[in-house]
């Protein structure tokens, strides 16, 4: 018999799905367990495993296509004389209203006060002819063999991104993979695709609007970042500091075998300097809840590093950051921003952040006034380090200097608590002593 499998809900109740890459082709034989297709929603790209052993049927979509969850996306032929187990119900829908009902992705599970939200069902195209498998074929001009072009999940996103056409991209990476550079160089050289070039009118033509369709992350963090805006009263204060020690430290624990191969930076002791300031103030790790009309000061610090990627901004937090070592701090900052980056954060590490840093310094920023993410009270945007001169010891002298800048949620940091944080921060940054002195 044949089974249909449905887009999943992954389990933060999201409504729709990206296919970004298919793992198999029609007349494939696949087993229980068996990763058949990846996708990307709102959270992170997630790998689907198909239910049940058989040999596929039909590829519902085209990779690249955006598909409803619930809606089949592929068909299994099976042996098994009985019907597919059913999927979890969804509450009653009202009358008139067909019910749908989500399957759950294995090792999630819809969260209890998710809605459930029902939408029109869509016609699903054809499977594109590329789905089966091809023979291989000489490489191309561009030292590419021809047919479907190599690359990663985050490089065809940024590519669609930007307008550019994957197959006219000379690739650099091992195997003729287009890397993330090469789309990069390609769209900063302005190459039209080779057809256009033939066939382009002798007079200059108006460069036409580029149009990004909003979806999964920067749709998701639009929708946030305006509702925390116009829900909490945000305040910002600023903070120059002179962090001449912290980065004298900082090289000397790069040469330490105790931090033999791990990221060691700047914002490593900027978190630090963090966790210190909340241990002592511990009342601005909180969230409003509006519906019980309480404060609720949050027991852990689940700490968010803002990180950009090539979906858009996401907000992984460490969890419990209050009881790491700064070795296994820096661990964490390190796998939390390689994960990010491949694409690959789990949607666990982005729930249930209670304050956040955003290293604005890294693309050379002196500093912002940072959105608080949702149901956070605080969150530190940490500046570009420059040299500057700066009065230390009664004269002035050239020293590392930088400006904090710390927004916070006023219902629940007034500016006295805000700006004792923010001293913290910046006075562990300027003696690192106090680390030790403040333990």
């Amino acid at each position: 018999m044949d089974r249909d499998y449905l887009m999943p809900d992954i389990g933060e109740g999201l409504t729709e799905g990206e296919i970004l890459k298919w793992y198999v082709a029609e007349g494939d034989t696949v087993h229980d367990g068996q990763v058949v297709c990846e996708v990307e929603t709102a959270k992170a790209a997630v790998e689907l495993p198909i239910p049940y052993d058989g040999v596929v049927r039909k590829l519902h979509f085209a990779e690249g296509t955006t598909v409803d969850v619930g809606t089949p996306i592929v068909t299994v032929g099976t042996d098994a004389a009985e019907p597919a187990p059913a999927a979890p119900a969804a509450p009653a829908a009202p009358e008139g209203e067909p019910e749908e009902k989500h399957e759950v992705l294995v090792g999630y599970g819809l969260r209890g006060d998710a809605p459930v939200r029902r939408r029109a069902p869509k016609a699903a195209p054809e499977a594109p002819a590329a789905a089966t498998p091809a023979a291989p074929v000489a490489p191309a001009a561009n030292g590419r063999p021809s047919g479907r072009v190599l690359t990663k999940p985050p490089v065809r996103k940024l590519a669609r991104d930007l307008g550019v056409d994957l197959a006219e991209v000379r690739p650099t990476g091992p195997g003729g993979l287009v890397t993330r550079e090469d789309v990069r160089l390609h769209a900063e050289a302005g190459a039209p695709p080779a057809a256009a070039v033939a066939a382009a009118p002798v007079a200059p033509a108006a460069a036409e609007d580029v149009r990004i369709p909003i979806r999964g992350v920067r749709k998701a963090t639009a929708q946030a970042m305006v509702a925390s805006k116009f829900t909490a009263p945000h305040v910002t204060e600023f903070l120059q500091v002179d962090v001449t020690r912290t980065m004298k430290l900082v090289r000397k624990l790069k040469e330490s075998k105790d931090f033999e191969g791990v990221r060691v930076s700047p914002l490593l002791m900027v978190a630090r300097a963090l966790l210190t300031a909340i241990r002592r103030h511990p009342e601005v790790n909180a969230s409003w809840d509006e519906p019980n009309q309480e404060i609720v000061v949050r027991g852990d610090v689940n700490l968010g590093i803002a990180a950009a990627t090539p979906r858009g901004l996401i907000v992984p937090n460490i969890k419990g950051a209050q009881r790491l070592t700064l070795l296994e701090l820096a661990q964490e900052m390190g796998r939390l921003t390689a994960t990010a980056r491949e694409g690959r954060t789990a949607p666990a590490d982005m729930q249930r952040g209670t304050v956040t840093i955003t290293n604005v310094g890294v693309f050379g920023v002196d500093t912002g006034t940072p959105i608080l993410n949702p149901g956070e009270a605080a969150i530190l945007a940490f500046g570009a380090v420059r040299e500057m001169p700066w009065v230390h010891k009664g004269k002035v002298r050239p020293r590392q200097v930088t400006t904090l800048a710390l927004s916070f949620d006023h219902r629940l940091v007034d500016g006295e608590l805000g700006s004792r944080v923010l001293a913290d921060v910046g006075a562990v940054l300027g003696d690192p002593d106090r680390l030790i002195a403040w333990s």
